[in-house]
């Protein structure tokens, strides 16, 4: 049983699809992020910055940031058709992020280049228990390990919330590389209508990290930014097989 709550909490979102059966040739890849905030500079700084975005893009604080509607400029984003707007609103959250004190336990995959000989999960699986290995440690040196600590998911559908708690629960009783239990985790799912600012920030964390792989060529500035976020840096996590954490 948990001791305490933790300091921490964590948001997860997702870039790409987890299918190994019908690979997008235009989007081959499956990036997994998890951001982790200090639970009292979430409340006090980094929820009020990201509202008053919205205050001032919007007039309310109720619009979701999404990241696929504000590139494709749909529902409440259409408003950036305005080209210099839209540069305007970007740049303010990439100010924002990068002014904001969280950590970040990604994992990218190039599906195209997964051997299932040594990876025989799912990629979503094999993300999450590179992702909470490294949040297990991070924890460990701040010394919160033991202490009960939330994960927010994004429900995606009954079938997909019961793979994903199923291989969290797996996880975590020690089915992982260090083959360590990590008692106090919990999953908890909420509706994709919910407004929480730090699934916001994992869903617009997610795609940048996904194209750093992807597209590696490319200039990526969000990911520069993101870099400096990553819990144990960055590296590639299995060299030639197609995983980045």
């Amino acid at each position: 049983m948990a001791e305490a709550d933790s300091s921490y909490i964590f948001y997860a979102d997702e870039s790409g699809d987890h299918s190994l059966t019908s690979i997008d040739v235009n989007f081959p890849v499956f990036a997994l992020s998890l951001c982790g905030f200090k639970k009292s500079s979430y409340c006090s700084q980094i929820v009020p910055r990201f509202q008053r975005i919205k205050f001032h893009y919007f007039g309310h604080d109720a619009v979701i940031l999404h990241e696929h509607e504000i590139r494709k400029q749909k529902g409440d984003f259409r408003l950036f058709t305005d080209q210099r707007l839209r540069e305007s609103f970007l740049q303010d959250v990439s100010d924002c992020i990068e002014a904001s004190s969280f950590r970040i336990a990604g994992c990218a995959i190039l599906k195209s280049e997964l051997k299932l000989d040594f990876f025989p999960d799912n990629p979503y699986a094999i993300a999450l228990g590179i992702c909470l290995v490294k949040i297990h440690q991070f924890l460990k040196a701040k010394q919160e390990t033991g202490k009960r600590t939330f994960f927010i998911f994004e429900k995606r559908g009954p079938r997909e919330d019961q793979e994903l708690e199923l291989a969290f629960r797996r996880i975590i009783a020690g089915d992982n590389q260090i083959r360590t239990p990590m008692p106090g985790f919990e999953a908890i799912f909420l509706d994709k209508k919910s407004n929480s600012i730090g699934l916001q920030i994992a869903d617009l964390t997610a795609r940048p990290m996904a194209l750093s792989v992807f597209r590696k060529d490319q200039p990526n500035r969000a990911f520069e930014i993101l870099s400096r976020k990553m819990i144990g840096g960055t590296s590639l996590g299995a060299k030639g097989r197609g995983i980045f954490a």
